[in-house]
């Protein structure tokens, strides 16, 4: 088998002929993250679920039983190295508990959370593809039959600047992920070096659409800036295999995140409605941003019931089943 360390030390290699080899070889396994999103639409219905990177506080156990209890289907995990659920804080006894006590649950780990840009210098690119490596094995270890996405934002910079160091070190980031089976979901971040659902569908149509390369959709990110809701999903529809949903509001010092529903300006239904038409069928998870989680007086158990008491009555106003519990 061709490693991710082979593919490094061979310059030789074209990033192309592989990844076309990639998309090959992944049609046997036709349930991955991505697929599910959109490949069969008789599934009927979305996990509606909600983020510990909101839950900082918390141990990971804590955070499955509070949001098991609340009543979501799915639970995004972060999987940073500053968290409870880090790799390296997960020992091989302790993933086999958490293992178990997501199946008693009955919670879907839809996606693990990490915070890694890529890298323009080599050794610490090839940091960065380790780690992955270790997030894309927890996944693995935490739910064998499904594991779950890793979505990540990509850093800062101008796009212009750095979308061909992007392209490039995303090859080498979808390499792992075929090898690993973990798809790798980038999420457009405003700001950001790539913001928008244009940049990162042209990052993945350059790596010839490779499934383990799929986008995170969240409007947060769009709002404000001229960019409708119509657009952004059409756009990013096709690749879309993640959703993570917060509001934004625009203040005189700018911008700032707060909880769905926080705005009063976003019609949730109607997100729901066009994903689900165009045959998304993966996560709509709940993610709550720093800018919420930092306040002092900020109760993460009562963030998940404010989150689910807001966006529940979305999915029936919107006709779009969840597959629960």
């Amino acid at each position: 088998m061709l490693t991710i360390e082979h593919v490094l030390r061979d310059d030789a290699v074209d990033r192309r002929s592989f990844l076309r080899e990639s998309v090959a070889a992944s049609s046997v396994f036709a349930l991955t993250a991505a697929s599910l999103a959109r490949a069969d639409t008789a599934i009927a219905g979305v996990t509606f679920s909600f983020g510990t990177y909101g839950m900082k506080s918390m141990s990971t156990e804590d955070a499955i039983r509070t949001v098991a209890q609340v009543g979501y289907d799915g639970i995004e995990i972060a999987a940073r190295t500053d968290w409870d659920a880090a790799p390296a804080r997960m020992s091989k006894p302790r993933r086999e508990q958490v293992r178990t006590l997501l199946a008693d649950s009955g919670l879907r780990v839809t996606a693990l959370m990490e915070h890694l840009y890529p890298a323009k210098e080599k050794a610490e690119h090839e940091a960065g593809l380790a780690r992955l490596r270790e997030v894309a094995r927890l996944g693995h270890d935490l739910s064998p039959t499904s594991p779950p996405l890793i979505q990540t934002v990509l850093g800062g910079g101008t796009w212009d600047e750095q979308k061909n160091m992007l392209r490039d070190r995303l090859g080498d980031w979808a390499k792992l992920a075929a090898e690993t089976r973990t798809v790798i979901a980038i999420k457009p971040h405003r700001g950001g070096g790539m913001s928008t659902p244009t940049e990162a569908a042209w990052l993945i149509q350059q790596l010839d659409d490779t499934p383990w390369i799929r986008m995170v959709y969240d409007y947060s990110h769009y709002a404000f800036r001229d960019m409708s809701v119509e657009d952004t999903v059409e756009t990013a529809l096709p690749y879309t295999a993640h959703i993570a949903i917060k509001d934004t509001i625009e203040t005189d010092k700018g911008f700032r995140f707060v909880l769905p529903g926080g705005s009063n300006s976003f019609d949730y239904a109607d997100l729901f409605k066009r994903f689900y038409a165009g045959g998304y069928r993966a996560d709509i998870c709940c993610e709550v941003s720093g800018m919420v989680s930092n306040q002092n007086e900020y109760d993460p158990t009562a963030a998940a019931k404010e989150c689910y008491a807001t966006i529940a009555p979305q999915f029936e106003r919107a006709g779009v089943p969840r597959r629960g519990r």
